[in-house]
């Protein structure tokens, strides 16, 4: 499967600065909220792998809030490799490795990756086909320890429904730039979650209508 980088009406800076940097302004609004929910559910130590990792902004912010745990960021693009090792470095950060390339809606990465106490995915779902988040979500439940977890955040339809008019017209307009990609329903997410082995620990509703899903491996 060829994985999908965001469409270019995502809210990212696509210049980046002179130390390779790039911004996405919604990183910097929801990272409190984002960190408030992980570090509530995380291990106290361990590994923690984010998938997708974008600018880097988020992955700094984790680390800051939760010093005890070390944080492996990925990515599938260069210029975001770059960036986020650009927001490593300037962090100072000794709990942060260098970012790793990872396409991780391709089958196998799980088996192959070294099992993490918790993986996070934030804001790519709607940004890929259900056949690609069902391969990303079997292949984390893979490289989950035992009662480890994966949560997910991000905008989705509740029940087959967009609750929002700003939702119904960013679905439309990723469905537009690309039929196979858009929300993905909730209770897919689950049932698929269901399928790779997970259980449903939370649903949170977030900011901006987003929801985070905890899931945990038995």
């Amino acid at each position: 499967m060829k994985f999908r980088t965001p469409p270019s009406n995502a809210s990212v800076t696509n210049t980046p600065d002179e130390t390779g940097k790039l911004h996405a302004p919604s990183a910097a609004r929801n990272a409190v909220d984002l960190c408030d929910m992980v570090a509530s559910v995380a291990p106290l130590t361990g590994d923690a792998l984010e998938i997708a990792s974008g600018t880097g902004q988020h992955i700094v912010a984790f680390a800051k809030a939760m010093p005890a745990i070390h944080w492996h960021p990925t990515e599938v693009d260069q210029n975001r490799l770059r960036s986020i090792e650009a927001y490593r470095l300037d962090s100072g950060l000794s709990n942060i490795t260098p970012p790793i390339p990872l396409n991780a809606t391709e089958a196998g990465w799980g088996e192959g990756m070294a099992p993490k106490g918790l993986i996070l995915l934030a804001n790519l779902l709607h940004l890929i086909s259900k056949p690609e988040a069902g391969t990303l979500i079997k292949e984390a439940a893979h490289a989950l320890v035992s009662s480890g977890q994966l949560i997910v955040y991000g905008p989705f339809k509740r029940d087959g429904t967009l609750t929002s008019e700003g939702d119904a017209n960013f679905d439309a307009s990723l469905r537009a730039s690309d039929p196979e990609i858009g929300y993905k329903d909730d209770a897919w997410i689950k049932s698929a979650a269901s399928d790779a082995g997970l259980v449903l620990v939370d649903a949170r509703e977030m900011p901006a209508n987003n929801l985070g899903l905890i899931l945990q491996k038995p």
